[in-house]
């Protein structure tokens, strides 16, 4: 679903120190604007869990020298909310998306390391993922329809 056309009715932004479980912080805040949105619980639970992964990255991966995330969540639509667009921002060293190897299952399931499931999980939760990424830091913008 397309943000073109759309309004935004309700913006919310927080600045989060990267501390441990600061993540729930930005979850429990998903969780509030969604269900302002009048959104279903099951979507309430993929949103949440796409912007826990989003902000564990952040601050596993981004080394950003002000140790913080920043996470905007913007209610938009045609007069009433219809999809939640969520930016999850660091100020870090940035990546290259394109190069993050696709987990494999197997490998996993017998490694010592299981982590490195991030990205694919947001994008499996998410409507629409957009990675913007570099030397300047990183953005995930992520889109959830209500409907």
């Amino acid at each position: 679903m397309s943000t073109a056309g759309r309004a935004v009715l309700r913006e919310v932004k927080l600045t989060l120190p990267m501390a441990p479980d600061i993540e729930i912080a930005a979850s429990k805040t998903a969780t509030a604007v969604a269900e302002l949105m009048r959104m279903s619980p099951d979507k309430i639970d993929e949103v949440r869990m796409a912007v826990v992964e989003a902000c564990i990255n952040a601050i596993e991966h981004s080394r950003a020298p002000d140790r913080k995330v920043y996470v905007t969540y913007e209610v938009m639509g045609d007069g009433e909310p219809q999809l939640l667009r969520i930016t999850i921002r660091d100020e870090g060293v940035g990546f290259a998306p394109g190069e993050v190897e696709e987990p494999d299952i197997e490998e996993k399931l017998n490694a010592e390391r299981k982590r490195g499931w991030g990205l694919k999980i947001i994008r499996g939760l998410m409507d629409e993922v957009h990675i913007d990424s570099g030397a300047d830091g990183t953005s995930i913008v992520m889109t959830k329809a209500r409907d």
